[in-house]
């Protein structure tokens, strides 16, 4: 098992025992949890980006792309997992990847990790895309002993010289009164045709999986879904599209998808500096299990004069049809100047709160000044609650940064922490996960080695308890701009 450093602050001791993980309970004190180990000359040594994670009573495993490739996808996915609601964590990497993975496995690099798990047949697994010289292969790791080992990938769906598969994600159902109990959904889409929608289902814990299969209208321009499980074992997949967020659903186990709602339109404003946040979301969660409400965030500027800076909105549907109207989350003040961008959220199982409204958490980077460049960004990770369904939300509080641009992976579409964030509840703590970085050493910037960067995967334990009366959300003040719109074949992996 290999030793990972800790990061040490005046909140927190931690310490490592036996190559697990430990830390002391602490708000809003950082930990790293996990490290890249690859010292092959073609990747960026010391890089983590891109981080989802799923949590499943005290079990929350974490997974990241490690060794950055500047033209897209990583040496191997590491995860990261904690058996006791993330008092400890302990560190690996997939096996059966690419050629630094062991064992070696086929593909050249892999990218876009999602994470779920399956109770019916008791297995976690991770989704990735698999990167071939031709292809991408949709592929996936399962893990039969709690997260703490993956066996070699299972190939989902086979990529073609006609076909460039992208943006993967998971869901699977969690409800044991559902239908379809224990059924895994995977989506990712095909860029090669036009940014295709597909979907892909198991039911026997992601031995086998179903032929691709594509919305009622065969929707194309569409990237970025985030597929979810209402109790009732209805799928519901928002993603981004043509329109701005929409979403399409399923009602008998994944054999047939439905044509796309509206969900809201979409004003973005693309963050300054050089930084790699191509997409304003979305991302999406409900209760586990038996979840009756699905709530959708992302990055918008339409309350902000002329665009000029993100806030993250929301909007939330109990049945994947009807939306609600888009709120503003009131994490700094209108006309602020700061930008905030890359949303993960998470909502806390109904067994561990009483309340009759659901329990948010949200985890985010933001710029404290949107007028900044690559030389003057500073970049920082932040976090609000809400205790209410998203009607009041606490104050922000900030968790990592400090970070300069130069400190990060660097890629062809700018520099790098990733397209999403995470954000998981273990029982009654929400853990926002994400990339963070110090200086790199041998050099200014990261870069390919000699240089060693230094960004790694991170956690921090949050508990949302009581907030006074909050800040409101509001759908009120919202400006008319142009509405963004995907790019033809627009990728992210």
């Amino acid at each position: 098992m290999r030793r990972v450093s800790i990061l040490l602050t005046a909140a927190s001791v931690f310490a490592l025992m036996s190559g697990i993980i430990q830390a002391t309970p602490a708000l809003a004190a950082s930990i790293k949890i996990s490290s890249d180990p690859f010292t092959n000359s073609t990747s960026q040594h010391m890089t983590q980006v891109e981080p989802d994670s799923f949590a499943f009573g005290q079990t929350i495993v974490a997974a990241v792309q490690s060794g950055r490739f500047f033209d897209g996808g990583a040496s191997d996915v590491g995860f990261s997992t904690s058996k006791d609601a993330g008092a400890t964590w302990t560190p690996g990497f997939l096996p059966g990847t690419t050629p630094f993975s062991s064992p070696p496995g086929p593909y050249q690099r892999v990218s876009d990790p999602s994470v779920a798990y399956d109770p019916k047949h008791n297995v976690w697994v991770i989704l990735t895309l698999g990167l071939k010289a031709n292809a991408n292969d949709v592929i996936v790791n399962r893990s039969t002993d709690g997260g703490l080992t993956f066996q070699n990938p299972v190939v989902v769906a086979v990529g073609s010289s006609v076909t460039f598969y992208d943006k993967t994600w998971v869901t699977c159902d969690t409800t044991s009164t559902s239908s379809f109990f224990g059924n895994c959904y995977a989506q990712w889409d095909d860029a090669g045709s036009g940014n295709l929608m597909l979907m892909s289902t198991s039911t026997d814990g992601g031995l086998t999986w179903g032929s691709p299969k594509s919305t009622a209208n065969n929707e194309r321009g569409t990237i970025g879904g985030n597929p979810v499980v209402l109790g009732s074992g209805k799928v519901v997949v928002p993603f981004l599209g043509n329109f701005g967020v929409e979403a399409f659903n399923s009602t008998d186990g994944g054999n047939s998808w439905s044509t796309p709602v509206h969900v809201a339109t979409v004003n973005y404003h693309g963050p300054a500096g050089g930084i790699r946040a191509p997409l304003p979301g979305p991302t999406a969660e409900l209760v586990e299990p038996g979840g009756t409400q699905v709530f959708v965030a992302w990055s918008d500027c339409r309350f902000e004069s002329n665009c000029t800076a993100n806030d993250i909105v929301l909007s939330a549907s109990g049945d994947g049809v009807n939306w609600s109207a888009v709120k503003r989350i009131p994490i700094d003040p209108i006309g602020s100047g700061v930008d905030h961008f890359l949303p993960g959220i998470a909502v806390q199982p109904r067994a561990t709160f009483s309340t009759p409204l659901s329990h948010l958490a949200l985890g985010y980077f933001f710029y404290p000044n949107t007028s900044c460049t690559q030389a003057t960004c500073q970049l920082e990770v932040g976090y609000v609650f809400s205790t209410n369904g998203g009607g009041t939300w606490s104050a922000p509080q900030t968790l990592a940064g400090p970070m300069q641009l130069t400190w990060l992976a660097n890629t062809n579409q700018g520099r790098m922490v990733g397209d999403y964030m995470s954000t998981s509840y273990g029982l009654s703590h929400a853990f926002p996960v994400f990339a963070s970085a110090i200086a790199p050493s041998g050099g200014s910037a990261c870069a390919l080695p000699p240089v060693v960067c230094h960004e790694d995967l991170f956690t921090s334990s949050q508990m949302g308890l009581s907030m006074g009366p909050g800040l409101p959300a509001s759908a009120a003040g919202a400006h008319k701009f142009a509405p963004w719109h995907m790019k033809a074949g627009q990728t992210a992996y």
